[in-house]
């Protein structure tokens, strides 16, 4: 057993759902005046009753994110490598029992949807798959590498969890960073979202941060789907991961994503709505419980939502997102995993943040920050 999952045994769902809905004002206020917070700090910040507070914490979440990461927003986009999966997941468009067209890019296919990207000036990609190892599996993925090495100065993954072997090849191919969400922690109802496949499996996706970081990878972004199951409860637990892994990888950096259950062929209806004054609220417990962490915001968001949380927490964001493998010009009517909510291309998005008084920042601005090359 591994020590995230003595930790995570510590707690549960109902007691930790008890908990944060007893929370009081008077909670809300010692947390927000503590110069360290811990992750109580942070349950009692995604509470109720903390909702009470919200302009007062998106003030401190403004200046919090301007003093650690500047006026600047990182633009990335998705590059989906493959809609082939072998698991069912009642929420995803790729899941194997929606019975439509699959397809994986071949090389030429990738560097011509790369080169797509490349021209709207992209230099921050991110590589996307469905969970099939034995098409897509990690030879696609180090061939997939060192294709587009040359022309991309950040690249990040989101796919299938893998071994910690296998996170050390890419880690040595040059992946900057790894996407990995456990979707929800209510281990008791995992399996009825994930009844095939070796996603099924809790604990093996559980550990995968850990793999991630004895793998050396630079940055770990995590998060929920945002619908599933209670979002305070399934954020707090996520929470509870991060703590423990910037403890047990403190070379590493973090991040975390918010996506929001979005309509796709053949999932379930959301079981939790979140509203937009929920995730801000959910945001601003994020960056005031920790200054270092990224907040990455996706196209799954209203254009509404994401002109405002420009100078609200948000460190970056993705643009002109495709969901789909071939999806900017190869093969656009190919399976989306998901619908995208804002459709604007990335020069709307770069003059919407320039407007905003904030920077778009197309590179990697970690690098530049450290004086390092890219």
């Amino acid at each position: 057993m591994s020590r995230f999952q003595q930790i995570f045994g510590n707690y549960e769902w109902e007691a930790v759902k008890s908990k944060i809905n007893t929370v009081t004002l008077s909670d809300v206020h010692k947390s927000l005046g503590k110069k360290k917070k811990t992750v109580d700090d942070f349950l009692n910040l995604i509470s109720p009753v903390a909702s009470q507070e919200l302009e007062y914490m998106a003030g401190i979440t403004k200046n919090s994110t301007q003093k650690r990461f500047g006026k600047v927003i990182q633009l990335y986009a998705p590059l989906y490598l493959s809609n082939e999966c072998q698991n069912i997941c009642t929420y995803c468009g790729f899941s194997l029992d929606n019975k439509l067209k699959r397809k994986t890019l071949s090389d030429s296919e990738l560097m011509l949807e790369a080169m797509a990207l490349k021209a709207m000036g992209i230099n921050h990609l991110l590589l996307v798959s469905g969970e099939a190892n034995t098409t897509v599996g990690i030879n696609y993925f180090l061939n997939a590498m060192h294709l587009l090495k040359p022309y991309f100065s950040n690249i990040s993954i989101e796919v299938q969890p893998l071994s910690e072997e296998e996170y050390y090849l890419l880690h040595k191919a040059g992946v900057h960073s790894v996407l990995v969400y456990q979707e929800t922690y209510h281990k008791e109802v995992y399996k009825q979202y994930h009844p095939k496949g070796k996603k099924s499996n809790f604990t093996f996706r559980l550990d995968t941060p850990d793999r991630i970081g004895k793998a050396g990878i630079h940055k770990m972004g995590l998060g929920v789907l945002l619908g599933l199951e209670d979002w305070r409860v399934d954020s707090f637990f996520n929470v509870l991961h991060i703590d423990y892994l910037q403890k047990e990888y403190w070379k590493s950096r973090f991040s975390v994503s918010f996506p929001r259950l979005r309509p796709a062929e053949g999932i379930i209806e959301p079981n939790f709505i979140m509203e937009d004054r929920d995730l801000l609220q959910l945001i601003c417990a994020y960056r005031i419980w920790n200054e270092d962490i990224g907040i990455s915001i996706s196209t799954r968001e209203n254009e509404i939502f994401r002109n405002h949380i420009i100078s609200l927490g948000a460190t970056t964001m993705s643009a002109g997102s495709k969901t789909n493998p071939g999806g900017y010009v190869v093969d656009p009517k190919s399976l989306e995993q998901f619908e995208t909510s804002d459709e604007r291309s990335m020069n709307e998005i770069r003059q919407v943040i320039k407007a905003a008084g904030y920077d778009p920042v197309m590179k990697d601005w970690d690098a530049v920050y450290n004086n390092t090359s890219i």
